[in-house]
Parts: C-alpha cells; structure tokens; sequence
C-alpha cells in the first residue's frame, strides 16, 4: 500500500473517536418540535408525545426514564439533556456535555403517570427479565386499558414464572377494561375460587350497585333487585329521600317545620285562606302550604299526601353499575365459590394459629406433666423456670453477636440453668414436704415471688428483647389467607422434638426405666434397689430444664419479663389436668385441645382475648365434671396413688 494513503488511513483511524456519536434523527426532530410541551408538559395533552418518543426505541425510552425520574435538563440553546451522576448527556445523540448548566424539568405526578405508563408499555417486550418484571410489578399497581393492549401485543414471554404472572394480570385488565363481555367472562370464569387480594378488589367493583326509583322497569339496566317498602330495611322514609335525590318529588317538610312556616304566614286568622283553628288537622296544614306554594310564598315543598301517591307511582330498584348482566353473574359466581374457598383456607388458617399455639403450651406444660406426674407435687415456681430460661437466652444473646450461635448456646445453657435451679429448689423444698400438697403449694409459691423479685433486681422491670436469627425472621405464606411465622413453625418442630426425646428417655433409657418404677409404686421400687429420692430429684430437674428451654423459644416471640413465665402456669396447669395427669399423651392431647378451644373462642371476638380467656376456663369447669381423670387417664396402680 502506498505510503500517502496509508498516512490518510491512520489520520481517519485517529480522528474517528472525536466524530460526534450520530444523532437519532426521528428522536432529534421530535424534540425540537415538540420543545415547548417538553418544557411545560401538560397531562391533558402529553399522551401523544409520550407515544411518539418511546416508539423512538432505547434511546426515546432513556429520555423517558429520566424525564420521569425528574432527571431531565433543558439548555438555554434548546439542547435536552440527561443529567445523572456522572454528568449530562445529549438525549438525541448520547453524547457527554460538559461545561454547562441546565434547567432542570419537574413535571407533574399526572405527567410522570402518562410517562411511567408508556415505559411500562415498551419494558414488557425489554431483553432484561428484570425489567420485565419491574414493568409487570408497575402493572400490577395500577393497570390500564393501554397496558392490556401492551401486554397482548408483546411478544411471548420465555421465563414460565412470568409467563404465569404476566397471564394472570392480563386477564385481571381483561376483567376490568375489555369491551368484549363474552372476553371478560371467560376471564371472570377463569379467576373463580381464587382468594387474591387483587383477585377480589377487581371482582368487587362489578357487583357494586346504586338505588333507583322509576315509574317502570328501566330499560336496558342490569337490575340486581327489585325493593318494596319494608325489604330489607328500605323504608317508607328511604323511598321518599331517594325520590327527592333523584328530582322526582319536592323536599319534603317535617311536620315540626311546617307548624313552624305556617305560623310565621298567618294573615287576619287565616294561613293560605285555611283558618287558623282548622291548622289541627294534617290535611288542612296541607292544604294551606300548597295555597302558600301557588301564591309564590313559600317553596314548593311535597306534602304526605303527594309523598305517598309518589311511592305508589314508582318503583325501586338495586341496578348495578357493570351494564352487562353475563359480567355481574359471572362475577357473583365466582365471589361465592371464591367465599366458599376463604372460608375454608380461614378455617386452615386457624387450624395452624391454633397448632402453634398448642406447640407452646404443650413446650410449657411437658416439664410440669414430669413432676406432677411422678411426684404429685403441684409446683407454683415452673412459670419462674420458664422465666429463667428467657433470661439466660437474653444474656447469651449479650455475650454473642451471632444471633444463629446465640440461640445454637441458649438452648443448652437455659436447660443446665433451669435444671440446677430445679435440683437446688428439691433438696432445699419440695423433698421436705412430701406428701404435703398444701404446703408444698404455699412454698413453692413463695418461691415463684422470690425469684420474680430476683429477676426484677437483675434485669429491671423494663421488657428485654430475645431476637431471633433472620432466618427465623417472616413468615411462611401460602396465600393471601394462610400465613404462619417462622418462629411459630420452629416452636412447633421444636416440640416435636421434645415429645420424641422425651419418649425416647421414658421408653430406651435406664432413668425412664427408674422413673416409669417410681411412678407404678415407689416402695417395691426403693425394695428393687432404686433410690425414689434420686429419682424425683432428676425429675424434678428434667421438668425445670425442658421448661428452661420452652423459656427461650416462647422469649422469642415474646418481651422477656420477670411475669413471664406467669402467663403460662394457668395454661400449663389446664394442658397436664385436662390432658391426664401423668401422661406424655394426654398432655399434647390437653395442649391440642387447649390451643383449638382458645383460637375459636378468639375467632368470634379478636379483640377481646380476656373474653377469650374466662370462656375457654368455664368449658375446662365444665369438661373435667364430665371427665375429671383427663382425655388419656393413667391406668394401674400409679393411677390409684
């Protein structure tokens, strides 16, 4: 090659990167002649505009973008420009500008919706499926009539999950905004049962009706139902003031505020040529009005007599506001099974609040099942190791950062806590005391202010919080009916894993094998060589420990305070009688039944748990007149001891 055209090559080759970016002629003219309504945009008329400059392509969709994120700037040369943080760009070229300072644009929140709703538009068909998304989220917000056409003339969607989605909000707008009702039907028919929120809030607006009174059935009107006087409370008084709002009678006096203008009107003894002795009778009054009326006194006004002959000349109806009756059948169809289906997943809902519950009280209940199963002592101071074993979650939760370590700690230490604490509170307490019920109860009683008063001294009475690791944080949800927080399901695992370790020790460990000879008949056990005081003192200590731990999982959810554990003991106490004294069975019967029975009692007034409460009490009463030995009595000698 030649060297003079070689050097005219590397001189091109050079100056290329200083070449201005080319303009987008179609977006470069559309600005210029359209500056005026860029700068002062108005949302009556800026839908065209809008239009033109998305259909531009990505560059139109940029300027967009930052127009609607108030990120858009006008030089005193008429140049519009992108201004973010890395400085400002040419809208029509892309090209970097430097060295001047724009006016920003700050249209209005119906410009921005006009605006917002094209990008939506043109961000379904984008490449980037996150933009896809964020386009179906903005639909989902508030749809239009325009983004069902954009959503049916956009391109198949290729990711199933928003092919799924972007299906279902298509025939949501169809539902809402198609002229086809036989489209909207079909649509309607497809949504039945679905419980959504969004599915309901475009349903509901269909069977919407409004009140009308005509002299005949109106023609070509989607009646929902014709009223008489006295159907479902429509009163006579209701037909009147509905005639009135509609123009079709005067406004009516009361008789109070006829007496009233009639006297204000009186004229040598008479009112509208009617005396003024005869003003007694209703009639008369009446009549004297409607002279007053004619004379151009008084305001025409509806007497009763008017009132009445009004209500026999028209009808009342219930029309809908949705003109297609194929749409509103449909649409009531599918609200009743929809009702039907909610009713149902409420009643799971419940079901689960209900188990959950159960799983607590039957966590607080399983120690106090132990020691009053095996040593009948009745221990007032297990809502107080319930206390403790929050408490030792919270110092743990102190002491290590980690919430997932803090916890993996807490459960071990609030059981070597609480188990001590129970060993220290036999030798010291209840081993004096066998066989003393009353005075064990007082004792332990005593002790459970004690170690309230100990609490209150160590922790003050402020509320301490036990937080939960983020992967116990939200919930697991279903639907919009059926929801359940992690915690509650961790608590529920966690007493199953309880229930499983407790028989696992009953029924495969020598201590089980102990304690089951204990509890059948203390002295032909003490004569086998076991030692019952040793006995009831690891289970007094196992009970104490198992309700160390159900401390930490109820702290949880819970504020930890010194009365924590008193917000159990009723409940623990309920979940070991009702359930059957002794028995591992009966308690997660008692704690099932316990935890079913407050959740519906709650159901028929949420607001009132005390209500809740005292109900639930007075059926246990009733219960235990009927089956005073529990739903799984102990059977045997130990049932006889």
């Amino acid at each position: 090659m030649p060297r003079p055209l070689m050097a005219c090559l590397l001189v091109l080759i050079l100056l290329i990167p200083a070449l201005p970016a080319s303009a987008d002629p179609a977006l470069a003219d559309i600005i210029a002649d359209n500056l005026g309504q860029i700068e002062r945009p108005s949302r009556r008329t800026i839908e065209p505009l809008v239009t033109e400059i998305a259909a531009t392509g990505p560059k139109g969709l940029a300027l967009l973008r930052a127009w609607e994120g108030r990120n858009l700037g006008l030089t005193d040369d008429g140049r519009v420009l992108i201004v973010g943080a890395a400085g400002a760009t040419d809208a029509a070229t892309g090209v970097a500008v430097s060295g001047v300072d724009p006016r920003m644009l700050r249209p209005n929140s119906g410009v921005r919706g006009v605006i917002q709703a094209a990008l939506v538009a043109a961000e379904i068909a984008d490449p980037n499926p996150h933009r896809r998304a964020a386009a179906l989220d903005s639909i989902a917000r508030s749809g239009s009539a325009a983004h069902l056409e954009a959503l049916r003339n956009a391109p198949a969607e290729t990711l199933p999950a928003l092919a799924a989605r972007r299906d279902r909000l298509e025939k949501l707008l169809v539902i809402q905004f198609d002229s086809d009702p036989a489209a909207r039907v079909a649509a309607i028919q497809d949504m039945a049962g679905d419980v959504s929120l969004d599915v309901r809030a475009v349903l509901n607006p269909l069977l919407v009706t409004r009140r009308v009174a005509a002299s005949d059935k109106p023609e070509h009107a989607n009646i929902a139902r014709e009223l008489r006087i006295g159907d479902k409370g429509f009163t006579r008084g209701a037909a009147i003031a509905l005639m009135i709002s509609e123009g079709l009678l005067q406004p009516r006096l009361t008789p109070t505020e006829q007496r009233t203008t009639l006297a204000a009107h009186v004229v040598d003894g008479r009112v509208g040529g009617v005396p003024v002795a005869d003003l007694s009778d209703p009639e008369a009054r009446d009549r004297a009005y409607e002279a007053l009326e004619a004379a151009g006194t008084l305001p025409p006004a509806a007497s009763m007599v008017e009132a009445e002959a009004a209500i026999d000349a028209h009808r009342f109806f219930d029309v809908y506001t949705e003109p297609s009756p194929e749409v509103t059948e449909a649409a009531r169809a599918a609200q009743t099974r929809a009702q039907m289906r909610l009713t149902v997943l409420r009643g799971i809902d419940l079901g689960l609040d209900a188990l959950s519950l159960a799983s607590i009280y039957f966590l607080a209940a399983i120690g106090l099942a132990i020691t009053f199963g095996v040593m009948r002592v009745i221990n007032m101071a297990h809502g107080e190791s319930i206390m403790m074993g929050a408490y030792t979650g919270y110092v743990t939760q102190t002491l290590i950062a980690d919430r997932t370590l803090s916890l993996v700690v807490a459960l071990p230490a609030a059981f070597a806590v609480t188990f001590a604490a129970g060993v220290v509170l036999y030798r010291l307490v209840i081993r004096h005391l066998a066989h003393r019920p009353l005075e064990t109860l007082l004792a332990t009683f005593g002790v459970s202010i004690a170690l309230q008063q100990i609490a209150k001294n160590l922790f003050g009475t402020q509320a301490r919080p036990l937080t939960a690791p983020e992967w116990l944080d939200g919930a697991i949800t279903v639907n919009d009916v059926i929801s359940i927080s992690t915690i509650r399901v961790a608590i529920f695992v966690l007493a199953l894993l309880f229930l499983a370790l407790f028989l696992f020790i009953m029924k495969r460990t020598r201590l089980g094998l102990e304690v089951r000879a204990v509890t059948q008949n203390s002295g032909m056990a003490a004569s086998m060589g076991i030692n019952p005081d040793r006995i009831a003192m690891m289970t007094f200590g196992l009970g104490s420990g198992i309700a160390g731990i159900a401390g930490v999982a109820i702290g949880l959810f819970a504020q930890v305070t010194s009365e924590l554990g008193q917000g159990y003991i009723v409940q623990s106490f309920m979940t070991v009688v009702v359930g059957g004294v002794g028995n591992i069975w009966g308690t997660l019967a008692g704690a099932g039944l316990i935890g079913i029975l407050s959740k519906v009692i709650e159901s028929f007034n949420p607001s009132n748990t005390l209500a809740a409460q005292t109900f639930m009490i007075l059926f246990i009463i009733i219960f235990i007149q009927f089956r005073p030995r529990g739903i799984i009595p102990m059977r045997g000698r130990a049932a006889e001891a």
